[in-house]
């Protein structure tokens, strides 16, 4: 391991550049028009995958496609891992609202500047620098490695748990490692054990055939954007529970322990108030914060559309109106049932005059994780080692729906451990990844890997 972390500190500048490079490539798979800029991400990070020593190779499937690399050199008696990450990036827009361009990375104070920086091509890039690590400065690995990259984890995967369940055998493993989640603060390394999982839907509200004149029309038509306002309202109570009947039914409590947990860490309420601009921090009543964001479900309005909108005034009785609805779930909620009870839910409450329409986009299954035994142990240890500070247990509020079909499809347990930091800004204009977490990060993945090798058998 030593001539891999020396290889690591001696090759620092040229991994930066590489990640740039990366970093130019605007692999948005949420729009058509940036296919071509996704299939070139694909085919430059296959290249950086056999630069490393690693057999590599595009795979088509019906949306974007999977890079697939393999290291089996360890031989028989060496676990293998499966290391899995993403190269596709959310949209940059509002492109105004960046400091500098989305897709020309720039460090201003320590931090890399980009789209994809810490979401998550810069984690990704991490693990194959690792092993590139380990097998030019080193000679060998000291386990077998898979390492499987998609580019559709922004719009929902919708073709990797076919690829996974149709690669079963060749992607059997004895542990799967992912880098998509953020340490619990600056020089805190964190491990996950949980994850929300995602409910996402389109609410159509419609009364006429077309916009009406709200003089000639208006208190004789039904007007869906009013009529969908009330709805939405049905949705929350007074102490901000979800009002859906059935919605908590098969919500796993938390034991005290992990609550415990939680409460013990060194959160500031405020410090994360101001980071994002809130007047007031609020939630389901009788839990915390950081309980609120990581082990409670959620229901929230992510966008609304209808009527006229422009400059000035038109006075027009909209015929339509739309809302984006998102729920975050937790052990053990069902996406698909929690759609159903919004749509029945709604249909309980619709107004007359008004039809209804509830449109399923996607969804993911919560992940928890039991974070006891040798393989959390030994990632511990190379944190530890990397970050000369012992990690934290953290839960995580957004979702990566694919970490519980890999655990169930290859039945093998999943270890979560990321590098960015609160407020990177994922899936928002000035995203960034410091300079230090990636270079700290490398060194903690080429420890992690001879930590499982010797965990795992």
């Amino acid at each position: 391991m030593p001539d891999a972390l020396e290889y690591a500190r001696s090759h620092a500048d040229r991994f930066r550049d590489e990640l740039f490079d990366f970093l130019r490539i605007p692999s948005v798979s949420a729009k058509s028009e940036h296919n071509d800029d996704t299939a070139e991400a694909a085919r430059w990070l296959a290249g950086q995958m056999s630069a490393a020593g690693l057999e590599s190779e595009v795979l088509a499937t019906p949306g974007h496609p999977v890079v697939l690399g393999e290291w089996r050199g360890a031989g028989d008696d060496a676990p293998t891992i499966l290391i899995y990450g993403h190269y596709d990036v959310q949209p940059a827009e509002p492109l105004d609202l960046w400091a500098s361009p989305p897709f020309e990375p720039t460090i201003r104070e320590g931090r890399i500047y980009a789209r994809g920086s810490a979401d998550d091509k810069g984690q990704l890039h991490m693990h194959v620098k690792a092993l590139e690590c380990w097998l030019s400065g080193a000679g060998t690995l000291p386990v077998n490695v898979i390492v499987v990259a998609e580019g559709e984890e922004e719009v929902g995967s919708p073709n990797l748990l076919p690829f996974v369940e149709q690669m079963r055998e060749r992607l059997a493993c004895d542990a799967v490692v992912i880098s998509d989640s953020a340490m619990f603060d600056e020089g805190l390394p964190s491990l996950l054990f949980s994850l929300r999982g995602l409910a996402y839907l389109e609410v159509h509200a419609r009364a006429a055939s077309g916009d009406l004149h709200s003089g000639a029309y208006g208190g004789a038509v039904g007007n869906p954007a009013m009529a969908l306002a009330r709805m939405l309202a049905t949705l929350h109570d007074e102490h901000g529970h979800v009002a859906i009947p059935g919605f908590y039914d098969h919500v796993l409590e938390w034991d005290e322990a992990t609550r415990a947990s939680i409460r013990a860490l060194p959160f500031d309420e405020a410090k994360f108030r101001d980071t994002v601009g809130a007047p007031a921090l609020v939630g389901e009543s009788g839990y915390s914060t950081l309980e609120r964001l990581w082990i409670r479900p959620t229901c929230e309005v992510n966008g609304l559309l209808s009527g006229y909108t422009g400059e000035g005034a038109k006075t027009v009785l909209p015929a339509e109106a739309m809302a984006k609805v998102s729920f975050r779930l937790v052990p053990d909620q069902d996406p698909r049932r929690v759609a159903r009870l919004l749509e029945a839910h709604l249909r309980e409450v619709r107004p007359e005059g008004i039809e209804i329409e509830v449109v399923e986009l996607h969804g993911g299954n919560p992940w928890r994780a039991d974070p006891s035994g040798p393989m959390f142990e030994a990632a511990g240890r190379a944190l530890e080692n990397a970050f000369g500070a012992a990690p934290v247990l953290v839960g995580e509020g957004g979702s990566i729906p694919i970490v519980g079909d890999f655990e169930r499809v290859l039945e093998v347990p999943a270890l979560l451990v990321g590098f960015a930091l609160p407020g990177c800004n994922m899936h928002a204009p000035n995203e960034w990844f410091t300079v230090d977490n990636y270079d700290r990060g490398i060194g903690a993945l080429i420890r992690l890997y001879e930590e499982l090798a010797t965990s795992l058998r």
